[in-house]
């Protein structure tokens, strides 16, 4: 058609068949996902987990159905994990995986019951991407108690201003065998894929930080959970899908000791009671997970000591990515040096604030807040 050119009533036409058609896909998406996971489970070697399909479904169908679609899309996403996970029973499996797999499903089951009640109570509409990948993040994300084996906790999630920017950072905290073990880190990528990606890392890190005995193991099944995910995708995101990270472990024979290993992720911040503040950087550099071919030598943790009163302060791009209207960066480095804090809950609070002033409201890319603290006498 030329420029100028009135649009004819047949391409009328055909942009409405494409919408209805494009708007049709998407109400039968959540379907389509429970179907595509009992056929990979049931077409794949059983190393290889259906889990994404079924947890994916009802994430979807949280914004576009009401209450009662959402929760049958639920069952029969529990259902479906819980029929592969029996058919596949006769394979050579680890049980534990499946146990695991089946949680993991349920978990976000009821979650996206939790954002649909949150869209529908707030008359938000699907075509707002920004609140229910927020949403769903925030109900993805395992909350930390404020205490755990002697330490102080406080963690925050802040939605991006931006609908294409939400969505990939994460959290997780859990006491171990080997001691308190932590994970930060940003997904590469947006939205509800991922939202997917972060339930994997965090549902692997869980079990990892477990069940293996150092840092360098637990990356190492991170790294392999990240390589079958990007197994099952098509394009960049199958050879350039990776999430920056950090594992930290405070090891339950000595609190006083802290061991932290980065995967190209910003570094986070050693803030003592006096005031100072040390930015923990890795001894070498490393990629991000889901990159470790490009890696030049093994993991390798970084060891620091953890002093009684001092707050550890880990974070996402988003804090350090974010802009004033001069362009400026902002510098959690030289904002927290010479500052007191009474316990980390405080400490994330001020950081998210500043960071508004800075940008002049919200935040142009999500973040993610851990803080830890290791009491005096402890």
């Amino acid at each position: 058609m030329l420029r100028g050119e009135a649009p004819s009533e047949g391409d009328g036409e055909r942009r409405a068949r494409l919408v209805w058609s494009g708007r049709l896909l998407v109400r039968w998406l959540p379907v389509l996902l429970i179907v595509g996971g009992v056929a990979f489970g049931v077409g794949t070697p059983a190393g290889y987990t259906a889990a994404p399909f079924f947890s994916a479904a009802p994430l979807v169908a949280a914004p576009l159905f009401a209450l009662r679609g959402t929760a049958l899309t639920a069952l029969a996403a529990v259902f479906g994990e819980i029929w592969v996970v029996l058919y596949r029973s006769g394979a050579a499996q680890d049980h534990g995986e499946s146990a695991t797999e089946v949680a993991m499903v349920l978990a976000v089951a009821l979650s996206a019951l939790g954002i649909n009640r949150l869209v529908r109570s707030a008359d938000v509409r699907p075509a707002s991407l920004r609140d229910v990948s927020a949403a769903a993040q925030r109900a993805v994300l395992p909350t930390p108690p404020e205490r755990l084996a002697g330490l102080a906790i406080a963690a925050r999630y802040v939605g991006a201003r931006a609908a294409d920017r939400s969505g990939g950072d994460l959290y997780a905290v859990q006491e171990t065998p080997h001691g308190v073990r932590l994970l930060v880190g940003d997904v590469r990528g947006k939205g509800l894929d991922a939202v997917r990606t972060a339930v994997i890392v965090i549902g692997a890190f869980c079990e990892a930080a477990e069940q293996e005995r150092t840092l360098e193991a637990v990356a190492g099944r991170l790294e392999r959970a990240l390589r079958r995910e990007g197994g099952r995708r098509d394009g960049v995101e199958q050879t350039e899908g990776f999430t920056t990270a950090v594992l930290a472990e405070i090891p339950a024979n000595g609190p006083s000791v802290l061991r932290v290993l980065n995967r190209g992720h910003p570094s986070p911040l050693l803030l003592t009671p006096d005031g100072g503040l040390r930015e923990l950087l890795p001894g070498a550099p490393a990629p991000p997970l889901g990159l470790g071919e490009m890696a030049h030598r093994p993991d390798r943790p970084d060891e620091t000591f953890f002093p009684a009163g001092a707050l550890l302060l880990f974070f996402t791009d988003g804090v350090t990515g974010a802009r004033d209207l001069l362009g400026r960066h902002y510098n959690p480095s030289g904002k927290l040096r010479g500052c007191r804090f009474p316990g980390p809950d405080v400490l994330v609070d001020t950081v998210v604030e500043d960071v508004a002033r800075h940008t002049g409201g919200a935040s142009a890319d999500d973040m993610a807040l851990l803080a830890v603290q290791r009491p005096m006498g402890v």
